[in-house]
């Protein structure tokens, strides 16, 4: 197994016993999980016959769970909380171990060439929004239905609001 998939899975499943019921159950987050699996086997296929297919079993259980999440935008670590609504579009990037808790939103600016930037460690909130060329330092928290559209370079911090500002600073 990929270790980047063999590291994701503890992420989404205690145990083996876990991994067993939720699959045999198909709960949520072994529906989430699958998601995950095909996302990454579509990073790592060897030609593009193999990643059109993992990009098609990706696409199809995505719509269905309301994933839109293009390959190679997600750093190691990546972790979905919910499905609903969930958009990375292609031009975004995130860091290690960030975690999205549903109906987030990473979208390019205007001209669509520009997204954003996700450091290691981010928890987006449920309902989040980062918009455009925007840079989000490591262990940022972003707060649920915040609007980020200007960059945070202060890691540690929470954003929140619309439009997004910092509310504190975590402690050490």
């Amino acid at each position: 197994m990929n270790p980047v998939l063999k590291y994701e899975r503890h992420l989404y499943f205690r145990n083996w016993k876990h991994y067993l019921i939720s699959r045999i159950t198909h709960e949520d987050n072994y529906l989430v999980w699958k998601f995950v699996k095909y996302l990454r086997r579509e990073e790592a296929a060897p030609n593009k016959l193999v990643a059109y297919y993992w990009r098609r079993k990706k696409n199809n259980l995505g719509s269905r769970l309301g994933f839109l999440v293009y390959a190679g935008t997600c750093g190691k670590g990546t972790h979905f909380w919910h499905y609903g609504p969930t958009m990375i579009s292609g031009e975004s990037r995130t860091g290690e171990n960030c975690t999205f808790h549903g109906q987030g939103c990473l979208a390019t600016d205007l001209s669509g060439t520009k997204g954003p930037v996700l450091g290691n460690n981010v928890d987006v909130g449920f309902g989040a929004i980062v918009v455009g060329d925007v840079y989000i330092a490591d262990d940022v928290t972003i707060g649920s239905g915040a609007v980020v559209t200007k960059s945070c370079y202060e890691k540690g911090v929470t954003l929140v609001g619309c439009p997004a500002r910092i509310l504190r600073k975590k402690e050490d």
